[in-house]
């Protein structure tokens, strides 16, 4: 177990800390140097800006893609239902480490107020950028973040995984916000093999900084499923904001934007709110919201599934 002053340390530089969903059966949960268990590792949620395919997938930057969770261990995800992760700047403010001494509703083990945002910081300070700080989710308030999604594969092996096969399932609006994070799963999917799926956890921020984008493995399988249906094969988003008949309707694939190779989506130009435009998993690209309709997980499956 950690010392007060082994935390004091361990957090030292840690201002400017991304995000990543945590859960025991994602890549790298205890860090990336072998044989070694660090309970503080924020290596998963390191942004990917710029980089050679090879290096931006699945974190391949940091080798994050070679150490896979444990035997055994998967994110369920029940057909039909929801399911949870903790969305945070390092596993040690999360209740994965030192039994959750350290974490709180939020997604730095900080404490701020219900309604956060640049003209309530509780004071937090405010980013070179003018936004929120502390934690580093490139945002002003919740109504700005961007959205992020769960995206899957039905492989079980990561090295099969492509973007012609990894399918977005379930998109939260309005996160990364607080560090408990639940998503929507619809309830026709298909059961993964005998040796589980790889599913993603993406998110691309709304400006605020460096314009990157974040993604993370999992190994997971689907739980009570009942259908046999095939998921169709994902089409690359495209920006619709200004007019919603021409998103991409159907399966989509996850977002690749400012890496060095790889972009399957280009914008240029100012939003409707006259910002910069930045892809996101929301509407402006054609991204349902999973949580908020009970019909949404119908919506959501017919957008996912390919019905022959």
């Amino acid at each position: 177990m950690w010392s007060l002053l082994a935390i004091s340390f361990a957090f030292v530089g840690l201002v400017d800390a991304h995000m990543a969903a945590w859960h025991p059966a994602m890549y790298c949960f205890n860090g990336t140097t072998a044989g070694q268990v660090n309970y503080n590792t924020n290596d998963a949620t390191l942004p990917l800006y710029m980089l050679s395919q090879s290096d931006y997938w699945f974190h391949g930057f940091n080798k994050c893609n070679q150490f896979p969770p444990a035997d055994g261990e998967f994110l369920e995800l029940p057909a039909g239902a929801s399911f949870t992760v903790e969305i945070a700047d390092n596993r040690g403010v999360t209740s994965l480490s030192d039994d959750g001494k350290h974490a709180t509703d939020w997604p730095d083990g900080g404490t701020h107020p219900d309604d956060y945002s640049i003209t309530n910081l509780g004071g937090a300070p405010l980013s070179s950028s003018g936004c929120i700080a502390e934690p580093n989710f490139h945002t002003q308030n919740q109504s700005m973040a961007a959205g992020s999604a769960f995206a899957i594969s039905y492989t079980s092996n990561l090295d099969e995984v492509a973007l012609d096969n990894l399918v977005v399932f379930s998109v939260q609006y309005n996160t990364p916000w607080k560090r408990v994070t639940t998503y929507d799963v619809p309830a026709a999917m298909p059961a993964c093999p005998a040796d589980g799926c790889i599913c993603a956890w993406v998110w691309i921020p709304n400006g605020c900084g460096q314009p990157n984008i974040y993604m993370e493995g999992f190994k997971c399988k689907v739980t009570n499923a009942t259908s046999t249906t095939p998921i169709g094969t994902p089409k690359p988003p495209v920006w619709c904001e200004e007019d919603q008949s021409q998103c991409v309707q159907g399966p989509k694939q996850i977002m690749i934007w400012n890496q060095a190779e790889g972009n399957n989506i280009e914008v240029s130009g100012n939003d409707l709110s006259g910002d910069p435009k930045s892809p996101a998993y929301n509407s402006k690209c054609g991204f349902k919201d999973g949580k908020y309709h009970i019909t949404g997980v119908k919506r959501l499956v017919t957008d996912v599934f390919c019905y022959l």
